[in-house]
């Protein structure tokens, strides 16, 4: 037992204090800085889009047709592809991420290292003991870097490598079944389904890296209990683990709907830009995101209140989806605690 009493705690000094006061003086006020310059961005696209929401009013959340020259705007098709493709995507991410998470959290790879090394003689197996450390760091590094290019190059990685490369699978599910509401149309070019596929290659880090945290944040005394009673290591993962991480899980999941939703590059390039309503994912469709960024180059004194209603209405669904996921993850905690 130590002796010393320089070896306790010892109560914070004058200078502690002072710096403890003054970052939490920082921190209060970046969060009032970032919540007010939040509220000024909104407010000025409101501002601006009040004489479309007095000319238009509901009917431009409910119109299809999108005529500069005739004056006439609606962007329900914008609205249903926006939440269509981002639907999709999060689906397609949501489930690929969490796979990536547990394999890369779970001890996959050292497993599937020993195996490999076994085959090889038992002096290879201390081998195995090294690889799943450095093949972590290079697949999660791998994973992260996919967040780091830029939108762009999504979008001619889109056109010039995935397109070309569905397209006979496209024509295939349309050939085989073109009698169903999914495949209706043959993929003639930029469509759904190319979008679809590069936003989930989009949204996989964010769902990968968050999921990952969530069941390294799992107490390791659950998985012990687990396996003491005899659960298997799928049973103790699908029953034990995931229950226990389902709110990081979910809020990946949110998070990247969110970042699905406010895409706009690759899918202005890949999505088609048609203003159509359809359930087949060989089509052509639009997005608020793309609608903005298509045309705001070219708009006009009369236009540009019309486009700051639609920017207006993409914030909205991307607030309530947040204040959505927000409501469920609280709600989880407190039967969680209770």
């Amino acid at each position: 037992m130590p002796t010393n009493h320089q070896t306790f705690a010892q109560p914070p000094s004058a200078r502690q204090r002072v710096l403890d006061q003054i970052f939490g003086v920082l921190t209060r006020a970046a969060a009032w800085i970032a919540g007010l310059l939040v509220a000024v961005i909104v407010l000025q696209i409101a501002w601006k889009a009040v004489p479309a929401v007095r000319e238009h009013g509901l009917s431009f959340l409910t119109g299809t047709t999108w005529d500069p020259k005739q004056q006439q705007f609606g962007i329900l098709p914008q609205i249903w592809g926006t939440l269509y493709s981002s639907l999709l995507a999060i689906v397609i991410g949501g489930v690929l991420g969490l796979c990536i998470a547990i394999f890369l959290s779970e001890g996959f790879l050292g497993s599937f290292a020993f195996r490999v090394l076994s085959l090889f003689g038992a002096q290879h197996r201390r081998w195995a003991l090294r690889i799943p450390d450095r093949a972590d760091l290079l697949l999660r590094n791998l994973v992260e870097l996919l967040a780091a290019i830029p939108s762009v190059v999504y979008g001619l990685w889109g056109i010039f490598v995935v397109i070309p490369l569905i397209r006979p699978w496209a024509d295939w599910l349309h050939a085989r079944f073109g009698w169903t509401a999914l495949f209706s149309e043959p993929l003639q070019g930029p469509g759904l389904l190319p979008a679809v596929i590069v936003l989930t290659v989009m949204i996989l880090p964010t769902v990968t890296a968050l999921s990952r945290d969530a069941l390294a944040s799992v107490p390791p005394k659950l998985r012990i209990a687990a396996y003491g009673i005899g659960a298997t290591r799928w049973e103790t993962m699908l029953a034990v683990l995931l229950p226990a991480a389902k709110r990081g899980i979910f809020g990946a999941i949110v998070i990247a709907f969110g970042r699905a939703l406010g895409e706009t590059m690759a899918l202005a390039m890949l999505i088609g830009n048609a203003n159509k309503i359809s359930l087949s994912i060989l089509s052509p469709a639009n997005t608020l995101a793309a609608l903005l960024a298509n045309s705001f180059p070219e708009a006009g004194p009369k236009e540009v209140p019309v486009l700051m209603f639609a920017a207006l209405t993409l914030l909205l669904i991307t607030l309530v989806v947040n204040v959505f996921g927000a409501l469920i993850m609280s709600r989880a905690g407190v039967e969680k605690k209770a």
